[in-house]
């Protein structure tokens, strides 16, 4: 049973990394807040809900896990989670994309702790979280990868090669998370390219799926506590989100995969989300 003060305590961590990501997109004049905002309660399971098996103080640590973000134009959310978990200063959050900030638009792993590979061309993520369950396979350890997509993302042909040849190593140490948020940079996803029936197009590729609300964060806890979902699979988790989840305005609007809030935006954003705006209410 997951506990209600573990959930509580995860909510109000959505809740300050929210704010921070839309300030520091706000001052930066530069960002993707919508498809931040969709990831921040799955980032925020994975890193301070006893899942990922990290240590701030040991960024390399060998016997750690491995976080791939792979829609790497949402650095934003990743780096406020990062700087909460105490990868970094909070305060270098300021400094997101200015010159010679190692912050920047996309992450990179040889400028920021905690950032496991460079990502932000699409499609990049998981065949290298492939190679990373390989080689732990290889090396008989026991640490994890967990990735991140876009479910736009998922256009791209190079995650379905590696969708097959994960399930033909039978790699259950590799979990890919979708951020099935319906949308993408311009459009709804299936006005774009039809996705659907998504879960039926990871069983036939040989993979374990559930589905969840990626903003119930105790659903995500108990998802994410069964891993791995059968032996010899590999596991992927379609999380069911809301680009620009929290704020009204934002909420569902293609608009808001780059555009970055005024000032008078931001301010009714923050209004909202100190009012309990971070929203965990059900995804249809």
């Amino acid at each position: 049973m997951v506990d209600v003060q573990t959930v509580d305590r995860l909510r109000l961590l959505a809740k300050s990394i929210r704010e921070r990501d839309l300030q520091m997109v706000h001052k930066a004049k530069l960002g993707h807040v919508g498809g931040d905002l969709s990831a921040a309660d799955i980032l925020v399971t994975l890193y301070f809900g006893g899942i990922l098996s990290i240590d701030p103080q040991r960024p390399t640590a060998p016997e750690r896990d491995r976080f791939i973000l792979s829609k790497g134009h949402g650095a934003g959310v990743l780096y406020t989670t990062l700087a909460h978990a105490g990868f970094f200063p909070l305060e270098e959050l300021d400094t997101f994309v200015q010159p010679l900030s190692r912050l920047n638009g996309h992450p990179d792993r040889k400028k920021v702790p905690g950032v496991e590979t460079n990502t932000g061309p699409l499609g990049h993520g998981l065949p290298v979280a492939v190679g990373c369950a390989m080689g732990a396979r290889m090396d008989g350890a026991a640490w994890r990868t967990i990735v991140l997509t876009g479910d736009g993302e998922l256009q791209e042909g190079s995650n379905w090669e590696a969708a097959l040849s994960a399930a033909h190593y039978r790699l259950d140490n590799l979990t890919v998370i979708v951020d099935r948020n319906g949308l993408q940079q311009g459009d709804f996803t299936e006005r774009t390219m039809h996705l659907d029936p998504l879960a039926d197009k990871w069983r036939a590729f040989g993979w374990s799926v559930r589905e969840v609300n990626g903003h119930d964060l105790a659903a995500l806890l108990d998802v994410f506590g069964q891993l791995p979902f059968e032996w010899g699979r590999p596991n992927c988790i379609i999380a069911h989100t809301h680009k620009g989840q929290g704020v009204s305005f934002m909420r569902d609007r293609p608009v808001w995969h780059h555009r970055v809030p005024n000032a008078e935006e931001l301010a009714q954003a923050l209004h909202e989300l100190d009012a309990g705006g971070n929203g965990h209410d059900s995804v249809v």
